[in-house]
């Protein structure tokens, strides 16, 4: 009982909300009322408070809820090590991709994965660098691509190290191939949100030259951030691998002639663990296609 009573506990709060917990565990909405009301009676605590707006843990509900995570990460150790004995006939690889650069970098690693193990389901979870950082120190993910220096805690494999180039109206650029970081600084930025770690690698490559910076706008869409662009918002920033691949009429690629900014990509996990098979074997195949990039 307490197994599912811990899943649909957890659920409720990753969720915000008991129908949302339920259609993700595919239960009824009494079944995980039932379930986190049998935990509460157990624990003979009052574990989330029921008011309007968003869910929130009491003190013991913060408490139950660490070890909750901890409980069913121990379970998916468990269930990981069975089905690595069956030689991966079955099997879940939780992995955690920014929105940025992912279908460039990962999409052909995925569909060579999917194809030599078409039986281990792959969940995808997708955030910025930091949220993923998060994910992968809570055990609910196991890999994560995420952007260099790596945090202390985490071992890594390089992925791409790639060039960041500036982004602007071709109107602007007047057919320029490159400016000095003096010239860029001189316009106003349009950034990715703050959770994705880009952002705060340009803005402290322009800090280091001293030169101030003005940010128009931030944004979470890469369609939507060329949309600012070509609508002279300002100067938006990615790697040139994908910057190329989505220039247009209205915006071009400028390289920064005077600062190397670096997107240094790597997969990480926690440090000191021990990988799943199906972990290990993503590693192994993105590697192969590193090495052929």
């Amino acid at each position: 009982m307490q197994i599912r009573a811990f899943q649909a506990f957890v659920e409720i709060m990753r969720q915000n909300g008991f129908s949302a917990a339920a259609k993700t565990l595919h239960a009824t909405q009494s079944t995980i009322s039932k379930s986190l009301a049998q935990l509460e009676s157990y624990y003979g605590a009052r574990l989330i408070h029921r008011g309007k707006g968003a869910l929130q843990l009491t003190s013991e509900g913060e408490y139950v809820y660490c070890h909750a995570l901890h409980i069913l990460a121990e379970q998916e150790a468990i269930k990981r090590d069975l089905d690595e004995l069956k030689g991966l006939k079955k099997g879940v690889l939780k992995i955690g991709l920014p929105p940025i650069g992912s279908s460039e970098l990962f999409a052909p690693v995925l569909a060579r994965y999917t194809k030599a193990y078409p039986k281990i389901e792959i969940q995808i979870v997708e955030h910025g660098s930091k949220k993923l950082e998060e994910l992968v120190k809570l055990g609910e993910i196991e890999l994560a691509a995420s952007l260099f220096p790596v945090a202390e805690g985490f071992g890594y494999q390089d992925v791409r190290n790639e060039p960041v180039v500036a982004l602007m109206p071709n109107t602007l650029a007047k057919g320029r191939k490159a400016l000095s970081a003096v010239e860029i600084a001189h316009y106003p930025f349009v950034l990715f949100e703050s959770q994705f770690a880009l952002t705060p690698i340009v803005l402290e490559a322009f800090q280091k030259k001293e030169l101030k910076t003005d940010v128009s706008a931030r944004t979470s869409q890469i369609d939507f951030l060329f949309g600012l662009i070509a609508a002279g918002m300002g100067i938006g920033f990615l790697p040139r691998m994908i910057a190329q691949k989505r220039v247009s009429d209205d915006v071009c690629m400028v390289e920064i002639s005077d600062i190397n900014i670096a997107w240094h990509m790597a997969l990480i996990w926690r440090d000191q663990k021990q990988l799943s098979h199906a972990a290990t074997q993503w590693l192994k195949l993105s590697e192969t296609f590193r090495d052929h990039s």
